[in-house]
């Protein structure tokens, strides 16, 4: 990431939320204070050297319809629908009383959703409209996969079966994650890559590089989410809940098919918690 200079005096008053080792900057802008926040700006307040940084910053903005509309930026200031930070914007939203209830709705990129909070967990449903993608990969990457699948599930998402759980260590999954993303099929819109370790029928391990971040995030809920819903191919059940083990703790999908083997009630469950306030002069 270059490294910006932000020559302004504007004071933002944020948060920073992690749900599972996925961090946030989250900033309440129901007011419309931050909407001249500009691209440089928001890479610069995710620059973990010269800003607060993060995995991502998400504004939480008015809406007409419902509780509010999530905006949110990857860390090269691209856009798309990140699980875990939707997570962390509800809990956000709840805990500086932007909304009161525990049931709530709320508009992102992909649509709108719905809700829980229950504590420290946030349960998410999700806006699930594709389904798994067998597919291949280009014949200059030589990794020897078991299976190797594509699943849009608000993010692009490659996902890879491996037989053994040691080779979801870091430094091979960067490598790995790095060359499949900027392969030529996916180098102009990108492309996560997660590797998967099957522990039982209804548990997995996996390890996720994100676009956007260019690196192994310690968690990733669409990820997750594509995972879990890949792994139901192996399983008879219309209906039923996977454990998903990531780097920085435990997440749950929970999923309904309909006749049609479409999925129509995809829920994802963890926890979001707070980290700390602070104020950032940029």
């Amino acid at each position: 990431m270059d490294n910006v200079y932000i020559c302004s005096s504007m004071d933002i008053s944020f948060s920073k939320y992690q749900g599972t080792g996925n961090d946030f900057v989250l900033i309440d802008n129901m007011n419309g204070m931050y909407n001249g926040l500009e691209l440089e700006q928001i890479k610069h307040l995710c620059n973990r050297n010269f800003g607060i940084g993060s995995d991502g910053l998400i504004m939480l903005n008015a809406s007409e319809s419902n509780d509010f509309y999530m905006d949110f930026f990857n860390p090269d200031g691209s856009k798309s629908f990140c699980g875990n930070g939707a997570r962390c914007a509800v809990k956000f939203a709840f805990d500086a009383n932007i909304i009161n209830e525990h049931k709530i709705s709320f508009e992102a990129i992909d649509g709108t959703h719905h809700a829980s909070v229950c504590s420290s967990e946030v349960k998410l449903e999700m806006a699930i409209d594709s389904l798994p993608i067998k597919t291949t990969l280009e014949s200059n990457i030589t990794e020897d996969f078991i299976e190797t699948y594509f699943m849009d599930t608000g993010s692009p998402h490659f996902v890879a079966y491996v037989d053994r759980l040691n080779l979801l260590e870091s430094k091979r999954l960067i490598q790995i994650g790095q060359e499949i993303r900027y392969s030529s099929e996916y180098i102009d819109k990108g492309i996560n890559v997660n590797l998967v370790y099957v522990l039982d029928s209804g548990e997995l391990s996996i390890a996720t590089y994100e676009r956007g971040v260019e690196n192994e995030t310690l968690s990733c809920g669409t990820g997750a989410t594509a995972c879990a819903l890949i792994h139901t191919i192996h399983k008879k059940q219309q209906s039923g809940d996977i454990k998903v083990n990531t780097k920085g703790g435990l997440l749950q999908v929970t999923y309904e098919k309909n006749n049609q083997g479409r999925f129509n009630a995809v829920y994802l469950i963890g926890p979001a918690m707070l980290i700390y306030n602070g104020k950032i002069r940029i």
